[in-house]
């Protein structure tokens, strides 16, 4: 893979292979790299706590257990601030850039009006990531060395799930401040788990997920506020036997959130997914889904 400024010694991102892959499932975690490159840094306006705001931290760590339970795990190295592969290739703000964009960016997203488009204008709570406009050319070089090699290397392990199973389950693995809530007088919820409102995952897949989850104590919501980003509607084809399911979780759980640290909880809770994600990976074997995952 070609490399950009700042990733000479290091991957951009990298697959966690099992032994042998003996389930249907991938999982990723797009947003949980935490390698912030010297120029990027730079040429930040922001301290190296506060660009950390939109940082999934730990979630890669935290599902990294799956490989032992036989599904491969892609996760990135680079932060969400540098590149959201969350986000089409090209969902770009003009007004970050010195040149002018070319005719193909999608500059009218909601995601780029709130700053967080496929090159993030902000972080966290609206702070403003750089000091100046960037080069239109940097933006794009950032897409065709590292966005889409990341999205050839995710569909090549989900094509090749789907050879061999029949079918392929795409767990797509994020967090969430705690501050969010699911409806505007509702709980905070401790997991979020999105299906794009039952179009991208095997609707009996989602229930039981969420009857795990809320048997081991834990509060879940369904698809409000986070129903799934770009990775989730793209890649999730139920019809096709090509199910992708969003996971978000409360930051809370498991990390103090102003210090982008583990907190004392972390490791229960790390004990906790892992049980969730055995008990998720076994249940296309329980018979209590035969038919749903192959064709919906």
């Amino acid at each position: 893979m070609q490399v950009v400024s700042g990733f000479e010694d290091t991957e951009a991102f990298e697959v966690l292979h099992p032994a042998e892959q003996h389930v249907p499932f991938v999982f990723n975690s797009p947003h949980s790299g935490r390698h912030y490159p010297e120029p990027f840094l730079n040429a930040s306006r922001l301290d190296r706590i506060a660009i950390r705001r939109s940082e999934d931290a730990f979630v890669d760590e935290l599902f990294s257990g799956v490989t032992g339970l036989g599904a491969p795990l892609l996760r990135a190295c680079f932060p969400r601030a540098y590149l959201d592969v969350n986000r089409e290739p090209y969902e770009l703000d003009p007004k970050m850039y010195e040149e002018r964009l070319p005719a193909y960016a999608n500059s009218r997203s909601i995601r780029v009006a709130g700053g967080l488009g496929t090159i993030a204008r902000v972080v966290g709570e609206a702070q403003e990531i750089y000091r100046g406009r960037m080069s239109v050319r940097e933006a794009l070089n950032r897409i065709e060395t590292i966005y889409k090699p990341y999205h050839l290397t995710l569909r090549r392990l989900l094509a090749r799930t789907h050879v061999n199973f029949g079918y392929a389950v795409l767990v797509d693995c994020h967090s969430m401040p705690s501050t969010i809530r699911s409806s505007d007088n509702g709980p905070r919820p401790d997991f979020i788990l999105g299906d794009r409102y039952g179009t991208s995952c095997a609707h009996t897949l989602v229930d039981l997920a969420t009857e795990i989850l809320r048997d081991m104590g834990y509060t879940v919501a369904r698809n409000k506020p986070y129903a799934g980003g770009f990775i989730t509607e793209h890649y999730g084809r139920p019809a096709k036997g090509l199910h992708a399911l969003q996971i978000e979780i409360n930051r809370s759980l498991y990390m103090d959130e102003a210090r982008t640290d583990r907190n004392s909880d972390f490791d229960a809770f790390a004990a906790d997914l892992a049980r969730f994600n055995e008990a998720l990976v076994a249940l296309p074997d329980s018979g209590l889904i035969p038919d749903a995952l192959a064709a919906e």
